[in-house]
């Protein structure tokens, strides 16, 4: 993945940490799009990491959040969007996560390696109950952007599909809004005095 590539060339030694940061399908069926998960731990196959707590409390007190909800849980990384409700549903009983992303568990890794306290906070984007359009999740790309012109292809040879992509797009950009509330502490912090690497901005 293209996280991956940029960390291997990161100097460790000019950040105080390493900060998660985006979107993340929800695992738990309470969470709605637009809710923010403040993990306590990253997990991916048998790994598992500690979030920081002091960095944790940092990051949330920095952000500028108004009414989304805010929770605190586990985050499992995979390597393979996780689109279907049953893939979301067993993803849940087995880890007991509160959502899923590919990118975390990479840099929480990375942050374990190099010695380096880490955080990540992610908003439901696509929740627990509802399917990721088999378009979007096939025309996600390595470095987790979206092919459009392979959306556009899709959507050509099957227009309806294009209802369940309104209802995702919804959910997005309401997670997008929710991610805007973290813009002080991400800016302070990375262009700040000892600031951090954030991954997936």
């Amino acid at each position: 993945m293209q996280l991956r590539m940029l960390l291997e060339v990161f100097d460790p030694a000019t950040v105080r940490g390493v900060v998660s940061f985006g979107v993340a399908g929800g695992l738990d069926p309470r969470l709605k799009s637009g809710d923010v998960v403040l993990a306590t731990e990253v997990m991916a196959g048998a790994r598992r990491w500690d979030a920081a707590t002091d960095l944790s409390e940092e990051l949330l007190g920095g952000a500028d959040f108004e009414r989304q909800r805010i929770v605190r849980g586990g985050l499992v990384g995979v390597e393979q969007v996780v689109g279907e409700r049953a893939a979301k549903a067993a993803l849940h009983s087995e880890t007991g996560a509160a959502a899923v992303d590919m990118e975390s568990h990479i840099a929480a890794a990375y942050a374990f390696d190099a010695g380096l306290p880490f955080a990540a906070l992610r908003v439901i984007s696509d929740p627990a109950n509802r399917a990721l359009p088999k378009l979007v999740a096939t025309a996600v790309k390595p470095n987790g952007g979206i092919d459009l012109r392979k959306v556009l292809r899709g959507v050509a040879r099957n227009p309806a599909s294009i209802r369940s992509l309104v209802s995702t797009g919804i959910d997005f950009n309401r997670a997008l809004r929710s991610l805007r509330g973290c813009r002080g502490f991400m800016l302070d912090g990375i262009l700040g005095s000892g600031g951090f690497v954030a991954a997936d901005l």
